[in-house]
C-alpha cells in the first residue's frame, strides 16, 4: 500500500489507497496530458484572479503564478515527469507545483473544481486545434488555387453517375473543392467561437461562494464568461462541433481521394502523382500506388465514427459532471490528429502531380457534347424534351455508323431536325463546349476566371485578417 504522501488529493474520504486495477481504468494521464499547457494557462489565470480578488493574498498569487509558468516551461521543454500515480494532468501540475513552492500550492485550487478545470482545458484544446486545422485547410485552398491556374486550358469530363457528362475546364473542377473547403472553413471558425466560453468559476456545478470573478479568468485567456455554472460543466457540444467539422471535411477529403485513385489508375491515366507521395508494391515492380489519396477516403469512416462515439457517450448524461466524459479526449485527439496529418500530406501532393492534358481532352470530347446539340435546338424554340429525344435518336445513328458526334457529317444533323440545319460545328468541340457556357458559376473560361479573382480575394481577405488577429 502507497504511503501518505501518494494518495490521490481527493482521498480524505477514503481509508484505503485505490487499487491498482481501479488506478488504471480511472487514470487519464495516458492521454491526457497534451492538456497540460492549457491547464497551467488556466491555472495562472485563475490565480491571477484569486490575487486581484483577495482570495489569496497578492505573495501567494504571485508565487503560484511564478511556480505555474516555471511548470509550463518543464511541460514545453519536454522535461515534466509523468506518473500513472498522478491521476490525471491536473494532479500531475499541482503535484509539481507543490514541489518548487511548497504548501501554497495547496490554494490554487479555492473557488474552483476538477469539473470546471477540465471544461476549460478542453475548450482551449479545441479553439487552438480549430486554429491549428483552418490554417492547414487554407494551405490547401491555395494549393487548388495554384494547381489550376497552373492547368487552366485543360479540359477533362465532368462526370454523374462517373460516366462522361460533359467537358468542363479542369480549373473549374479543382475550385470545385476550393467551395467545399471554404463551407469547412466556416464549420472549424464555428466550432472556435463555440470553444470560446470559459468555463471556469462554475466549480463542481452550482457555483461556489468565494467572491470569484470569472469574468477576468475569460478576459485573461481571451474569452466570453459561461452564463450558467451547471451547463458550463456538462457543456460538450464545443467538442461536437469540432468532431463535426472534422466529419464533413474527412468526408470532402475522402471525395478527393477516390477521384484521384481513378485519375491516377491505369484505366483513367489523367494524372501521375510525383514519386514522393507515392508508393509501391512488395511483389510487383510496376505498381505506384496512390496510397496517401486512399488513407484520406479510408480516414473518414474514422472521424465519423470518433463524432458518433461522443454523441453516444452524451446522449444519456444528465447534467454535471460524470465520469464518462473523461471519454471524450481520446475520440477528440485522434480526430484533430488525422486531419492534421491529411491536410500536412495535401497541399505538397497536389502541387506536384502531372496532368495529361491531351487525354482528358480527348475523353472530354465524343458523346460528352450531346447536350450542346439539345441546347442549340431549345434556344432554336424547340421543346427541350424534343430536341433531348432528337439528339438521343442521332447518338444512336453515331453508334451505328462507328462515328463521333464530332465527325457525324452535315446531313445527318439537318436530317436528325431541322433546327440542327445551321449548328455551328465548332460547339462539337470540348474547346467550344466550356466557351459556350453563359450562366454564372460555370465553367466557361470567362466564369472560371471570376470564379479565380473571387478565390484571391477571399483568401487574401483572410490572410490579412490573421495577420491582423496576430
Amino acid at each position: 500500500m502507497r504511503n501518505e504522501r501518494n494518495k490521490p488529493l481527493w482521498g480524505g474520504r477514503f481509508g484505503a489507497n485505490p487499487a491498482e486495477a481501479f488506478e488504471r481504468i480511472n487514470a487519464s494521464i495516458p492521454f491526457d496530458i497534451r492538456l497540460a499547457p492549457h491547464d497551467i494557462r488556466g491555472s495562472i489565470a485563475h490565480a491571477r484572479m484569486l490575487g486581484e480578488q483577495g482570495i489569496v493574498s497578492e505573495g501567494e498569487s504571485k508565487d503560484l503564478v511564478h511556480g505555474l509558468e516555471a511548470v509550463l516551461s518543464e511541460v514545453e521543454a519536454g522535461e515534466f515527469s509523468w506518473t500513472l500515480s498522478d491521476e490525471d494532468v491536473h494532479t500531475a501540475v499541482e503535484r509539481r507545483l507543490r514541489e518548487l513552492v511548497g504548501d501554497v500550492a495547496s490554494k490554487l485550487h479555492t473557488g474552483r473544481s476538477r469539473n470546471d478545470q477540465v471544461a476549460l482545458d478542453l475548450h482551449l484544446f479545441v479553439r487552438e486545434a480549430a486554429e491549428e486545422m483552418m490554417s492547414a485547410i487554407a494551405e490547401a485552398m491555395h494549393a487548388l488555387v495554384e494547381v489550376a491556374e497552373a492547368n487552366e486550358g485543360t479540359i477533362l469530363p465532368g462526370y454523374t453517375h462517373l460516366q462522361r457528362a460533359q467537358p468542363i475546364l479542369l480549373a473549374h473542377h479543382l475550385l470545385a473543392h476550393f467551395e467545399a473547403l471554404r463551407r469547412d472553413l466556416a464549420r472549424f471558425e464555428a466550432a472556435r467561437e463555440a470553444a470560446s466560453v470559459s468555463p471556469l468559476g462554475a466549480a463542481a456545478l452550482g457555483g461556489t461562494p468565494h467572491r470569484i470573478d470569472p469574468g477576468m479568468t475569460a478576459r485573461d485567456l481571451g474569452m466570453e464568461p459561461f452564463r450558467n455554472s451547471l451547463d458550463a460543466v456538462s457543456d460538450r457540444d464545443f467538442a461536437l462541433d469540432l468532431l463535426y467539422a472534422c466529419s464533413v471535411l474527412g468526408a470532402h477529403l475522402s471525395r478527393m481521394g477516390e477521384e484521384w485513385v481513378l485519375w491516377t489508375s491505369g484505366e483513367f491515366a489523367f494524372a501521375t502523382l510525383d514519386d514522393e507521395y507515392s508508393s509501391g508494391s512488395s511483389i510487383m515492380p510496376q505498381k505506384k500506388n496512390p496510397d496517401a489519396y486512399e488513407l484520406m477516403r479510408g480516414k473518414s469512416g474514422r472521424l465519423i465514427g470518433n463524432m458518433n462515439a461522443l454523441l453516444i457517450t452524451l446522449k444519456g448524461l444528465p447534467p454535471g459532471y460524470s465520469k464518462d466524459l473523461q471519454e471524450d479526449k481520446e475520440p477528440l485527439f485522434d480526430s484533430v490528429d488525422n486531419v492534421l496529418s491529411m491536410l500536412a500530406v495535401l497541399p505538397e501532393m497536389l502541387r506536384t502531380a502531372k496532368f495529361d492534358g491531351e487525354r482528358t481532352r480527348s475523353a472530354a470530347g465524343g458523346f460528352a457534347l450531346a447536350t450542346e446539340l439539345a441546347d442549340f435546338m431549345a434556344m432554336r424554340g424547340v421543346p427541350f424534351r424534343e430536341a433531348h429525344h432528337t439528339v438521343g435518336s442521332l447518338v444512336k445513328r453515331c453508334e451505328e455508323l462507328g462515328a463521333s458526334l464530332e465527325e457525324i457529317p452535315d446531313e445527318e444533323l439537318r436530317s436528325a431536325h431541322p433546327a440542327l440545319a445551321d449548328f455551328p460545328k465548332n460547339l462539337l468541340t470540348p474547346e467550344g463546349s466550356v466557351r459556350n457556357k453563359k450562366s454564372m458559376g460555370s465553367t466557361s473560361p470567362e466564369s472560371v476566371e471570376r470564379q479565380f479573382e473571387e478565390a484571391r480575394r477571399y483568401l487574401e481577405k483572410r490572410a490579412a485578417s490573421q495577420k491582423a488577429d496576430g
